[in-house]
């Protein structure tokens, strides 16, 4: 009797992980890039909300689209005002391309504008919170490539 239901065992086991496996589950907002690194010129000034995608949900007026993505990092233009957060898989650095206001960096609020380059090491909180002159358009370069499900909300 033990016997059977080992060999039972096996053939529901497989059964389960094939459909575990081919479910359609809802992906990270983490980067959506390209799947191949390709020759590309893009003017992300032009660029307007709907080219760069709709919002990402619960991340404020985010929205981001993909440009580059290496093993060694991700590349992508994102607008919007987005809550405050972390990541603890990756490195953030963000080029301003338009928009002025306040982004939270660490415990520090700082007025921020188009050409400020902001550093943000893994596990810093920061966030483009209040905007005084439109919402936010910068270039996103995460080293190494953001782990799926590593946006941590923070209060």
């Amino acid at each position: 009797m033990r016997r059977l239901a080992v060999f039972s065992a096996v053939p529901v086991a497989f059964a389960c992980g094939y459909l575990v496996a081919h479910i359609d589950l809802p992906h990270a907002h983490a980067q959506t890039p390209p799947a191949a690194l390709a020759p590309l010129i893009v003017n992300l000034a032009a660029m307007s909300d709907e080219a760069i995608g709709p919002q990402v949900p619960n991340m404020g007026t985010l929205r981001t689209k993909g440009l580059v993505n290496t093993p060694s990092g991700t590349i992508a233009v994102q607008s919007g005002n987005v809550p405050k957060h972390y990541h603890n898989s990756a490195d953030e650095i963000q080029y301003i391309i338009s928009g002025k206001g306040v982004f939270w960096l660490g415990d520090e609020k700082r007025e921020v504008g188009p050409g400020d380059l902001i550093v943000i090491p893994k596990g810093t909180a920061h966030a483009g919170s209040i905007a005084s002159s439109g919402e936010f358009k910068a270039l996103a370069i995460k080293l190494p490539p953001q782990a799926a499900g590593d946006t941590h909300l923070l209060p």
